[in-house]
């Protein structure tokens, strides 16, 4: 019967990651730019119950979550008319450096300009490589084209690094909405198939409702296993008073 215990408790470890997945998602669904997680599950170890079981016979030990990475489906666009603002059209994205200083990849096109004057993420991340605006020139002066190139009163102060990787859906997470590449998903190249669309901005594509049936699934799953255990710690309560 322990065997039962370890089994619903793993299947409440596994409902617990899911229900933190889509509780970020639905946290993010107003982020720019923003993927949600794609969680699924797996077996856990199978082994043979013991004697008196017939041949071929195995029991597992639950399932656990496992992550897929993250769904790169775009998000709606949605002008904002807004200089700075570029949302993505292609598999591509902006490349910047991270608060740590590492190179980091990011959708989200939300622009701001520093106390330097360099072009950067709202939360704080310079665009890599750097474009600094000069003195004396405002938000209103600036004009990024559809092929990234950045310009102010006809001069142009740069374009924008736009990048693709081989397999986007397993860029790691990091900080700030952005990701950091890895083996899995491939070296970022310059991007092909990448376009840009001005005071624009690309949305979360958080699928609220999918995400709330997916949360109260997760719920009645979580619930189903707890009481699993409490019925296993039931019969282990009879089995001992037999034995008295």
């Amino acid at each position: 019967m322990i065997e039962g215990m370890y089994t619903a408790a793993a299947g409440m470890a596994a409902q617990q990651a899911r229900l933190d997945a889509v509780a970020n998602d639905l946290a993010n669904a107003n982020t720019t730019a923003y993927k949600s997680n794609r969680v699924a599950f797996r077996d856990l170890l199978y082994q043979k119950p013991g004697l008196g079981a017939g041949d071929g016979v195995m029991i597992g030990s639950g399932s656990a979550a496992t992550s897929l990475g993250r769904n790169m489906t775009a998000g709606s666009i949605q002008q904002t008319q807004r200089p700075l603002d570029v949302a993505l059209q292609g598999p591509g994205f902006l490349q910047v450096t991270g608060l740590n200083g590492k190179p980091a990849l990011t959708r989200d096109g939300n622009l701001a300009i520093d106390s330097k004057g360099r072009i950067t993420l709202s939360s704080g991340e310079v665009l890599s490589p750097k474009i600094t605006i000069p003195k004396g020139v405002n938000e209103s002066d600036i004009t990024i084209g559809n092929d990234g190139t950045v310009m102010a009163k006809d001069k142009k102060l740069g374009t924008l690094n736009i990048v693709e990787v081989r397999s986007p859906g397993q860029l790691q997470p990091a900080a700030n909405n952005t990701f950091t590449t890895g083996p899995e998903s491939g070296t970022a190249t310059k991007a092909k198939m990448t376009t840009i669309a001005p005071a624009s901005l690309e949305q979360s594509n958080t699928d609220a409702s999918t995400a709330m049936v997916g949360m109260i699934e997760a719920q009645r799953a979580f619930q189903l296993a707890s009481r699993a255990i409490k019925i296993q710690d039931q019969s282990w309560e009879i089995a001992n008073q037999v034995k008295r």
